[in-house]
């Protein structure tokens, strides 16, 4: 496994025609990016041709070899993902916001190109952020008119290491509003700011929450990379739903300081791509942990994935997903063992009394880590207000008029309660043994399960149909996952979970590019309609 500093990291991909550098951060006094008249259609296929890059399977070590030679620039490739999401995401529904800056951020990157003074692998690479993370200069609302007056005053920690990496925010992703954790029976992928968010594969067909709005647009390209968060499932599973790569970081390598929280002991933020290169470089850029960052694999190693031969792999096969995922994880299993990887079969234990635990455990925390978020932005002080706005604003309910998960989490016990601290310390206890304990029996370099059924009907009367336990583990324990492309039922996207102990981020990153590059499964969406109901 790789073990390279950031620093190495950099210095790596200078090597290979990337140069870094320090400068201070890029204005933001520009005139609005969209002050002229949005390109159309075809003025963004062309600008798209123009570009001479296919921003489907583009990573950023070729953009930035790109830049650095001067043959393509941040503004053109700024200006090609704005085209795309007016030409495109008419269908999903998946930006809410364009940051109208993002021309002279990416004007601000090019200058630093042409001094040869570039801050890192992210320079004038564009971002989209879910919009539960604060920008100081763009609403954020977690879905939810509630939180749609001013923004906040200050960008979250996470946006401000992007910015000092010279990364070019690009806007704002829909979202399940509140991080799907407002009604007992939500419609993933909906918030009342943003309407429904749609697969790119299947367009009556669900994206998953609560990241929808940031997977959607990665499959559709309409942005290099993109940031998402999770309690539990909430990047993994809307990136396989929509056939991208999504990384949960173990717990407390990325700042959770200014995104809009569910619960401090399982929230994080954490980077998402169309490909693995692309996710490690970006969680290079967020992670706060040292310990993190200086196992994360090298450029090299990622470009030249390393081989499976000797890896061991437990198999979690999960068939309440269905024969078709069943079937599909034994396509997976046979290609992972041709490939030289031991797989064995496994069933981490505990599972039941995890999903007995985690519900309670995350009503008193989202109560207390609520009020404390509300107390910085302008709108209902806390939850108790929070609740009364959506009880009076009938725009909060024209998908699901439901706020169950509000009024249990008002009525629950507080932190100090032995009865929850009793709870926290079980779930804590047994998720993390779950996986210690599964590895160390069978001698594994990892743990593998399905991330997600095929995308149900986005249906506002019903509500979700999923039923999703691989992330809980990886999720109450704080350990890492990691969710690569595994293959389709039918037209539908599912997606390979992989997890491993706390603080393996970067082990996990370099196993996973080489399952990508073995299972080599991604292929870009066709919009279509719809499809049959067994598809």
């Amino acid at each position: 496994m790789g073990n390279r500093s950031t620093a190495t990291l950099v210095a790596v991909l200078a090597a290979g025609a990337l140069l870094a550098g320090s400068t201070g951060l890029p204005g933001t006094s520009a005139p609005p990016a969209h002050a002229a008249a949005p390109p159309g259609p075809a003025a963004a296929a062309g600008a798209e041709a123009r570009l001479g890059v296919d921003l489907d399977t583009v990573t950023i070590p070729e953009l930035q070899r790109r830049m650095h030679r001067g043959s393509l620039t941040a503004t053109a490739l700024t200006r090609a993902y704005l085209g795309r999401i007016d030409a495109v995401d008419h269908k999903l529904n998946s930006v809410l916001r364009t940051d109208p800056t993002a021309l002279r951020q990416a004007a601000a990157s090019d200058a630093r190109h042409r001094r040869g003074r570039t801050r890192g692998p992210l320079d004038g690479i564009p971002v989209l952020l879910k919009d539960n993370i604060d920008t100081r200069d763009l609403p954020t609302t977690a879905g939810s008119f509630a939180l749609a007056g001013r923004p906040p005053a200050d960008d979250a920690a996470l946006v401000t290491r992007l910015r000092e990496e010279g990364a070019v925010i690009l806007g704002k992703a829909n979202l399940s509003e509140w991080a799907n954790f407002r009604a007992a029976k939500p419609t993933s992928g909906w918030s009342a700011v943003g309407g429904q968010t749609h697969n790119p594969y299947v367009l009556d067909r669900n994206p998953c929450g609560s990241s929808s709005g940031s997977a959607a647009a990665l499959a559709a390209s309409l942005s290099q990379v993109a940031i998402g968060t999770e309690t539990d499932g909430s990047i993994v599973c809307p990136a396989g739903m929509s056939g991208v790569v999504g990384h949960k970081p173990s717990l407390g390598v990325v700042s959770q300081d200014g995104v809009v929280p569910i619960s401090a002991e399982q929230d994080t933020a954490g980077p998402m791509a169309r490909n693995v290169t692309d996710t490690a470089l970006t969680l290079a850029a967020l992670a706060e942990d040292e310990s993190v960052r200086t196992s994360l694999p090298s450029y090299a190693a990622l470009a030249r994935p390393g081989e499976l031969r000797g890896k061991r792999i437990g198999l979690w096969r999960l068939p309440v997903l269905g024969p078709e995922v069943d079937a599909l994880m034994t396509r997976t299993a046979r290609e992972l063992r041709r490939a030289g990887a031991v797989v064995v079969e496994v069933a981490p234990p505990y599972q039941d009394r995890l999903g007995e635990l985690e519900f309670p455990a995350l009503l008193t925390e989202f109560h207390r880590d609520i009020d404390a978020y509300l107390a910085t932005r302008e709108g209902p002080a806390d939850l108790a207000g929070l609740i009364e706005f959506n009880r009076t604003h009938p725009e909060e309910q024209t998908c699901f008029a439901g706020q169950e998960l509000f009024e249990e989490a008002l009525a629950a016990p507080p932190p100090t309660d032995p009865a929850y601290q009793a709870i926290r310390a079980e779930l804590n206890d047994l998720s993390q043994r779950s996986i210690d304990e599964t590895m160390a029996a069978h001698r594994l370099d990892a743990i593998a399960a399905p991330a997600n059924p095929p995308a149900w009907t986005s249906d506002c009367a019903r509500g979700d149909d999923d039923v999703i336990p691989s992330s809980t583990p990886a999720a109450v324990s704080g350990y890492p996952s990691l969710s690569v492309p595994a293959g389709f039922v039918g037209e539908l996207p599912v997606g390979l979970l992989l997890m491993a102990g706390d603080r393996q981020d970067g082990e996990l990153l370099e196993l996973g590019a080489a399952v990508e590059g073995r299972l080599d499964a991604w292929r870009a969406p066709r919009y279509l309609p719809s499809v049959g109901a067994g598809e």
